[in-house]
């Protein structure tokens, strides 16, 4: 048998910078956690080459002195668990820091050169540390304000095998941005700078409200087209709130990069989060498109494990159910009390289209008794006695435009009780147009009618205390794992009020003795098949919910409102007035927008009066 040896420090430092340093990102991450723990109200960070050249990272923070900064260097040393809880059961758990372990400095003075200064506020002089791939190289006074500053420098240099798996500069300067940027979210009472190079990215002051930090770093329009969050839960350990700001539905990306959560302030990539979202958004947003967002979600420590992983990117918590229920229904509440917004800047490819009527050449054979007797010379004559043979054809009557006309009503003084206005008329008889108090109003009929009948067959079930269910001719029996059975089981009582009726067939099936009525034409093995493995994922299952909204969509497109019917004056205010009334009423059930509003100052510009 070999022999039982202990490793090198240097190679088990090494090993350790393997879980804590896989790229220049990482090592950032680590710097700026530390500096936000430190108090520090400013943080400055600076990246050369991605961060593959130098990264360097300066607070205004508690300090550290010589002593300090040494032990600051060693494996499992940390200033951030309090001294009351060291040997306590459970004084992980209670730790509410980013970071504790006590592993960042060594490791990524393991794997690079690290140089600290640092100086605590009322000291008259800092003190400097030099370490160059675990080996300390030099010491000394440095002058400098109070606080820190880190710089790491030629990280992995010595060690090729994890230099030559680093990406271009480029793609690690993208993973730089993206953790400052979480981080800068993450804590708006804190001021952050961030610069590549000679080049700043983005600076934000402390002090800032969350959904103006979000908006600015995110996207300035996310404040213009979101809706912020504020919702709190009573739990067994304490309060569970969700802050945040999210965007409407009309506001949505091609990928779901823009999508940005915490829990208890850190940043994290969590998939149950991450589904939670997608099953808020379900029946709001096509399926290749994502929301824009970021979410706080604050949770007593006692119900959440952040130590799952090396980096603390993702999180367990206690009752995963309960979260993610709590994050779907919080952001449902908020998204209804701004769900009849559109997206408000009309596309701009379309707007750039309008274009005012040229001054000269040939007017239009509507104007031509004005213009009569014009020279407008040889070939434009030509073209008109052409349209002037065409437009007075006895044949062509029947093409020419037709227009009903109707008694207008006012528009009414109270503005605010008619958000979408007066309609006006109806163009290729799909879109209203409506006068509003403060702009120009054209709705998608079809759309908007979509979203009235689907939220009314939504609220027509929403009082059954157990939704209608189709009993089968023939119990169906379906052969599945005995885990997935399991899963099923331990739901059945459930699915029941759901209208799901199954019940345990041996030990590796199931008898489904009933389907939901909308659902009753669907294939019972296939839909317990995705239950089950919608249980084993999420923990709970939201799945069949989710695709009795999908039918439910369905029936309403086809039951709505189409495209090219007419409808008269009464009926259009009709549709007009129910849409204010209705939630989510601002995007059909496709998230595409069901109306968009024009200001008096945009149409003035089209005809040059601003």
């Amino acid at each position: 048998m070999p022999e039982i040896r202990r490793l090198p420090e240097t190679l088990v430092n090494r090993i350790a910078a393997g879980e804590v340093v896989e790229r220049p990102a990482s090592a950032l991450k680590e710097l700026v956690e530390n500096a936000i723990d430190s108090g520090a109200r400013r943080i400055s960070v600076t990246i050369v080459d991605g961060g593959l050249g130098a990264i360097e990272v300066v607070d205004d923070g508690c300090g550290m002195t010589a002593a300090e900064m040494e032990l600051a260097l060693e494996r499992h040393a940390t200033s951030k668990m309090p001294e009351s809880l060291v040997g306590e059961d459970g004084a992980i758990e209670q730790v509410v820091t980013l970071g504790f372990r006590g592993e960042a400095l060594p490791s990524i003075a393991s794997v690079a050169r690290l140089t600290i200064e640092s100086r605590p506020p009322g000291v008259a002089e800092g003190w400097r540390r030099v370490v160059d791939h675990g080996a300390p190289v030099a010491e000394g006074p440095a002058g400098l304000p109070p606080g820190t500053r880190v710089r790491v420098e030629n990280l992995f240099a010595k060690v090729p095998a994890r230099r030559k798996f680093l990406r271009t500069p480029r793609s690690e300067y993208a993973a730089c941005h993206d953790v400052v940027r979480r981080l800068a979210m993450a804590r708006p009472d804190v001021g952050f700078t961030f610069e590549h190079g000679d080049r700043r990215i983005f600076s934000v002051r402390e002090g800032q409200e969350t959904a103006d930090r979000v908006a600015q770093i995110v996207a300035r329009e996310l404040a213009d087209n979101g809706v912020v969050i504020d919702i709190a839960r009573d739990g067994e350990e304490g309060v569970m709130r969700l802050s945040g700001i999210a965007g409407l539905p009309t506001y949505n990306r091609g990928v779901a990069d823009h999508q940005y959560l915490f829990v208890n302030g850190r940043p994290v990539k969590d998939r149950l989060l991450i589904g939670a979202v997608r099953g808020a958004y379900a029946d709001m947003l096509a399926r290749d498109r994502h929301a824009v967002l970021a979410l706080f979600l604050d949770i007593p420590a006692a119900d959440v494990d952040v130590n799952v992983h090396p980096a603390k990117t993702e999180v367990r918590f206690r009752d995963a159910a309960a979260v993610r229920g709590f994050i779907v229904s919080g952001l449902r509440q908020a998204l209804s009390t701004g769900d009849r917004r559109s997206a408000q800047a009309p596309d701009s490819g379309a707007m750039g289209r309008w274009q005012a009527e040229p001054l000269g050449g040939e007017p239009s054979p509507a104007m031509r008794s004005i213009f009569a007797g014009g020279d407008w010379g040889a070939p434009s004559q030509a073209r008109v006695a052409e349209a002037r043979a065409r437009w007075d054809s006895p044949t062509q009557t029947d093409a020419l435009p037709q227009g009903r006309a109707e008694l207008a009503e006012p528009v009414p003084e109270d503005g605010a009780d008619y958000p979408l206005g007066i309609a006006r008329g109806q163009v290729a008889t799909t879109y209203i147009v409506a006068e509003a108090a403060d702009g120009l109003v054209i709705v998608d009929q079809h759309a908007a009618h979509e979203r009235i009948v689907l939220e009314r067959l939504r609220a027509a079930g929403a009082g059954d205390s157990v939704a209608a269910s189709q009993a089968l001719l023939m119990p169906e029996v379906v052969e599945l794992e005995e885990a997935d059975c399991d899963r099923l089981e331990d739901h059945a009582q459930h699915f029941a009020t759901l209208g799901l009726v199954i019940e345990r067939f041996g030990p590796g099936a199931m008898l489904v003795r009933a389907v939901p009525a909308a659902l009753r034409t669907s294939n019972p093995a296939a839909l317990l098949r995705d239950l089950a493995d919608d249980i084993a994922s999420h923990g709970a299952s939201l799945l069949l919910s989710e695709k009795i909204e999908h039918v439910l969509a369905t029936m309403a497109c086809h039951g709505s409102v189409r495209a090219g019917r007419p409808l008269n004056v009464a009926e259009m205010n009709a549709l007009l007035r129910e849409m204010e009334t209705t939630p989510r009423s601002g995007q059909c059930n496709h998230g595409r927008p069901t109306w968009v509003k024009l200001s008096m100052r945009d149409v003035e510009k089209l005809f040059g009066r601003h």
